[in-house]
């Protein structure tokens, strides 16, 4: 099948390549001729860094399956289905920028040749996808029928949720279309995960339920966390017990410094928005959106406590800037929001990330002092504070780490570390939720 995926950012660039490791014939168009230009270079540049994925886009152009442009009339009039992948930023008013969306869909519209599928993969308010079909509908008088196909990739994993995803999710009207979709995706779920059809507005929704569920048992978590460490209870404990009931589970139930990245913050916001606009009080999502806001003053707060208030002049080393392990993402990460708050206290901070040094520095500017490595960054310092699990921060060499800082304290901002190590380590440790491990 032919396949146009327009937009290359994180959803487009992994949904066309891997559409391409299936044999289809790909073209993905994006108006950023920079990002172009270094898809097609040599070496290539690929502008995420997404384990996998630069090996994969080399075999798929190699091979002619995988083809970069900016020209977007080439990409549609090759292609029968035509996926709209841009970008749906939270603007001012916290609702989703969809002007990308229709931007694209104009230009879809300007350039059909023929009988089109397009489907919308960006992340949309409910009745987005009906709106992009009247936009077309506005710019030509082609056949064509458009489809809600959200997508469930997490980053750092997301070729393999590609490739054996847990459902699909299709929002079509028309039978001819839901069977064309069911080929395309007939390869994904030879095991026996579902295709769900559905209307085109309930596969909309289905992707902010999902995300705002997942979001919601994190920041609960992180409530309860909170509480455990007022009444002296071990959070982890807790967990494990909650976890283990099998109405329940143990997937996203760790507690931390709070969530972020382009997904989770901006569509609970989004829930917020929709709820407002339809008269529709949501305020389970607004208390999600309220604890993860907070939840980075919560390392603050216990930094502050053991400097006895005082962090001025004072240097900090941080492990972790992207908002999870496997991304260079660092959109609304909680160690961007907690660099900010000690640079507001006076303090500094030598940071140290595998793979979002670059990503960092555009967001927080030249201020942001990044070490070679995270051994580097302790060299001196006062304490570590680690907000990112990267695997390899999980078994460090401890005596090293004690011999590089001025004082053994650590402030763990995801609960990586054993408590009772700790101690036994010589660490005055801090965590989330648990009870604070002192050196004596």
């Amino acid at each position: 099948m032919r396949i146009c995926v327009v937009g290359v950012g994180y959803v487009g660039l992994v949904t066309g390549t891997c559409f391409a490791d299936l044999g289809h014939d790909v073209i993905c168009v994006d108006n950023d001729q920079e990002k172009i230009d270094g898809l097609n270079a040599t070496p290539r540049h690929v502008p995420i860094y997404e384990p996998g994925l630069s090996e994969l886009v080399d075999r798929n152009v190699k091979v002619g399956r995988l083809q970069f442009t900016t020209d977007l009339a080439q990409g549609v009039e090759q292609s029968l289905v035509n996926f709209i992948t841009v970008g749906t930023p939270t603007g001012e008013d916290g609702r989703p920028d969809t002007s990308a969306v229709f931007a694209v869909a104009r230009g879809i519209g300007q350039v059909m040749n023929d009988y089109k599928i397009i489907v919308t993969k960006s992340t949309v308010p409910v009745g987005t996808t009906e709106k992009v079909r009247d936009t077309i509908a506005g710019e030509t008088k082609t056949e064509f029928d458009v489809v809600s196909n959200p997508e469930f990739l997490k980053e750092g994993t997301a070729i393999e949720d590609f490739s054996r995803p847990d459902r699909i999710i299709i929002g079509a009207d028309d039978v001819r279309v839901e069977h064309l979709m069911r080929e395309l995706y007939a390869p994904l779920v030879r095991t026996g995960n579902p295709i769900i059809v559905m209307d085109i507005r309930s596969a909309e929704m289905t992707k902010y339920a999902s995300n705002a569920m997942l979001a919601t048992r994190i920041s609960f978590m992180n409530e309860i966390a909170n509480l455990c460490s007022r009444l002296g209870a071990d959070v982890d404990h807790v967990r494990r017990g909650v976890g283990s009931d099998s109405r329940i589970g143990g997937a996203f139930l760790f507690s931390g410094v709070g969530f972020g990245g382009s997904c989770f913050p901006k569509d609970v916001r989004a829930i917020v928005a929709m709820g407002e606009e339809a008269g529709e009080k949501t305020p389970i999502a607004c208390a999600v959106t309220e604890v993860n806001g907070n939840q980075p003053e919560r390392i603050i707060g216990k930094i502050l406590s053991h400097f006895d208030g005082d962090v001025k002049g004072k240097t900090f080393a941080v492990w972790g800037l992207a908002f999870k392990p496997k991304t260079d993402d660092v959109r609304e990460a909680p160690a961007l929001k907690i660099i900010r708050r000690l640079w507001e206290l006076g303090a500094a901070v030598r940071a140290f990330d595998p793979e979002a040094e670059e990503t960092a520095k555009k967001a927080l500017g030249s201020d942001l002092v990044v070490a070679r490595s995270g051994y580097d960054a302790l060299d001196g310092a006062e304490a570590l504070v680690l907000v990112t699990e990267w695997n390899e921060f999980r078994q460090p060499d401890f005596a090293r780490m004690k011999q590089l800082l001025k004082q053994p304290v650590i402030f763990d901002g995801r609960n990586v570390y054993d408590r009772e190590k700790m101690s036994e380590e010589g660490f005055t440790y801090y965590s989330i939720g648990r009870p604070v491990e002192r050196l004596e």
